[in-house]
């Protein structure tokens, strides 16, 4: 079962009832979920993910001043409900996972994640947080949030980038991934740096993984989740099935066998697989960055889009 779905009923059957029998004066300032980090609140948990931080188990959120005068007893409160739930054992908590469940302070929650108890606001702000911590922010689910207040900031963030911050993140990603894979690889290639060319081809597949993110208009989450996350995505989906293939092609050493300096300077060098593909998904992400009305060039190269993208969105 989905950590989600068995978190929910674990609430249902009794955190709803705790938080109104024995907590009936604060019970319209409290919200109930599971949100925050883990594989089982992006729902990307699996039989591999039961081994930790796996078990009947869920969230409730004070305000700073309600969990200040009752976060301990509410807390004593949740810790003495049944551990056990439909077969499953209680959630065993590694070193790291600790004070992701149980009675948290609202503001604390979006702080440790954030930086800031709130959405960001100006530019600079949505610059500083990590983009894997807003996927963190706005994961899970809310099962019930009687005030409003935890679901306001949540709102706050899912209403994505101000165009000038998206811009400015699919600007860098794009820059990123042309150096790497159009560039950066099959230079370290001609000059027989293996260990060089396969940082290009993995940072090449990171960033061209987050542009898609980007034209999506979803926040990426941390590494580990990248492809799996874009099954779930309706732009440009076609790109991660491409990049499966690049884990495919025979050792490309050979293609490179006797190339001087003067070779594939200004081309492509089609005997390597793992070019083609690099060429392919950038030509998909240009045909994506001009159907949103992005760029209106047609080149293929991602470094000469960079100047059009940051203008669509006033950035000079």
């Amino acid at each position: 079962m989905k950590g989600l779905e068995l978190s929910q009923r674990y609430y249902e059957a009794y955190g709803r009832a705790m938080i109104e029998e024995r907590f009936c004066e604060i019970a319209d300032q409290t919200a109930a979920g599971l949100a925050g980090a883990g594989s089982e609140c992006l729902g990307f948990d699996d039989e591999i993910s039961m081994d930790h931080d796996y078990g009947p188990s869920f969230c409730i959120w004070l305000p700073r001043e309600v969990y200040v005068q009752y976060g301990a007893r509410m807390q004593a409160a949740y810790e003495a409900l049944p551990q056990e739930f439909m077969g499953f054992s209680g959630r065993v908590c590694e070193e790291q996972g600790q004070g992701r469940v149980g009675v948290l302070c609202l503001e604390d929650f979006y702080r440790g994640i954030l930086g800031y108890d709130r959405a960001p606001v100006t530019e600079q702000e949505w610059l500083t947080v990590p983009e894997e911590n807003l996927a963190t922010a706005v994961s899970g689910m809310v099962f019930e949030d009687r005030s409003g207040s935890f679901t306001q900031i949540r709102n706050d963030l899912m209403q994505y980038y101000p165009r000038m911050v998206w811009v400015r993140r699919l600007a860098q990603s794009l820059a990123k991934a042309a150096q790497t894979g159009q560039y950066n690889y099959a230079r370290a290639m001609k000059r027989g740096e293996r260990i060089a060319a396969e940082l290009s081809l993995s940072e090449f597949v990171r960033e061209s993984m987050k542009v898609v993110y980007l034209l999506n208009r979803r926040y990426a989450p941390y590494d580990k989740w990248l492809r799996r996350g874009m099954k779930e995505l309706s732009q440009c989906a076609e790109i991660g099935d491409m990049l499966d293939l690049l884990y495919t092609i025979p050792d490309p050493a050979a293609a490179w066998e006797g190339v001087t300096a003067q070779d594939y300077v200004y081309n492509l060098n089609t005997e390597d697989g793992r070019i083609l593909i690099i060429e392919a998904v950038c030509n998909i992400i240009v045909q994506e960055l001009n159907a949103q009305g992005l760029s209106d060039r047609q080149d293929n190269f991602l470094q000469n889009h960079l100047q059009a993208v940051l203008q669509s969105g006033g950035v000079s």
